[in-house]
């Protein structure tokens, strides 16, 4: 299918592009080590089911949902280039 002056297929490339980036970024927030007793930032316990269930986990859930909260996706990359994405 041809779509204005792209070739066939780069649409889905760029689709596979940004899951590609989205998965790097989620793999980039997981904790890695050995999981924390008490929560880094409020030093509340840790229940031990999270502990086992997230190896190398920091916080305790009410401060990592606080965290992801905060956290946005700014990718600043503008793939599709038409006006409608510029417009965000």
């Amino acid at each position: 299918m041809a779509v204005g002056w792209s070739r066939d297929g780069a649409v889905q490339d760029q689709i596979d592009a940004s899951v590609g980036d989205a998965v790097k970024l989620a793999r980039s927030r997981l904790p890695v080590g050995e999981s924390a007793e008490f929560c880094d930032h409020c030093e509340e316990e840790i229940p031990e089911a999270r502990r086992k269930a997230i190896p190398g986990v920091r916080l305790c859930l009410h401060c990592q949902a606080e965290l992801e909260k905060l956290q946005t996706n700014a990718s600043g990359i503008n793939r599709r280039g038409s006006k409608d994405s510029q417009l965000k």
